[in-house]
């Protein structure tokens, strides 16, 4: 089974982030900061936060769909807010992306928020809702049942230090994915977390029986050339039973996010 995660930065290098995905046809994406736009089949809105005024991706999660047309799809909110179409507000959904492989059955999914709850009523103030997706998937090649649980970690305007929503965000998701797996599983759970090597958060997964793959293989961060702040790392992997991984990378070529896809094989 191949594996890709990645945060897709709402999709802002569409184009090579499509023609990526559909060259790798993972069996399972997880993918964090995508944009779900019903009301409007425009591939392009303009993102307003206050004085800041950006062109988004409308439909990332429209355009994936097509790029995999074999893959079931799975689309989670957190928040709803509004794009704009020159004077017009559209309503616009961003959340989380899952597609698996038809050939794999589903045998079991959670999902949670693991910060605060859904916003309906616009992306609301930095923390903003965080959302984690899991699926329980059976891998007929190796005669096993895999979980995978995957999140987008809160955005801290202060910085990416240890903070009591950070703790609690990382219980959480350790208990979603408890909630799925069943004694036997191979466990993997990766994203976005938002945190440094030296977190709690990877202390709190690290305690549940889970091996980093990023750091304890010497990768030199998850970031592309596209991220221009300090700090190289964001993203990371983690399994349960190492022994069974027969692959793990951080792709650094070709840059399809801000974020470098992570890659791993049972």
């Amino acid at each position: 089974m191949k594996l890709i995660c990645l945060n897709a930065w709402g999709g802002k290098l569409a184009d090579a982030l499509l023609d990526y995905v559909k060259a790798e046809a993972p069996d399972v994406l997880c993918l964090q900061e995508i944009t779900h736009t019903p009301a409007s089949d425009k591939d392009r809105l303009t993102y307003r936060d206050g004085p800041h005024s950006l062109p988004q991706s409308a439909n990332v999660f429209r355009d994936l769909c097509h790029a995999l047309p074999d893959h079931a799809a799975f689309f989670h909110p957190a928040a709803q807010g509004e794009l704009w179409d020159h004077t017009a507000a559209v309503p616009s959904q961003f959340g989380l992306a899952t597609f698996v492989h038809r050939s794999l059955p589903v045998l079991g999914q959670v999902h949670g928020f693991v910060h605060k709850c859904y916003s309906a009523d616009g992306y609301g103030d930095h923390p903003r809702p965080r959302n984690a997706h899991g699926v329980r998937v059976r891998d007929d090649v190796t005669g096993r049942s895999i979980g995978i649980t995957h999140m987008h970690g809160l955005r801290d305007p202060k910085g990416k230090m240890d903070t009591p929503e950070r703790t609690a965000q990382a219980r959480r998701l350790l208990r979603l994915s408890d909630k799925l797996a069943r004694p036997g599983d191979l466990r993997i759970i990766c994203g976005d977390f938002n945190v440094e090597p030296d977190s709690e958060t990877l202390q709190i997964l690290a305690d549940g029986g889970f091996r980093e793959l990023v750091t304890t293989g010497g990768f030199a961060g998850t970031r592309s050339s596209h991220y221009q702040k300090p700090g190289r790392f964001a993203d990371y992997m983690l399994v349960d039973q190492p022994e069974l991984i027969t692959d793990f990378r951080v792709i650094y070529d070709p840059e399809i996010s801000d974020h470098c896809p992570l890659l791993l094989r049972t």
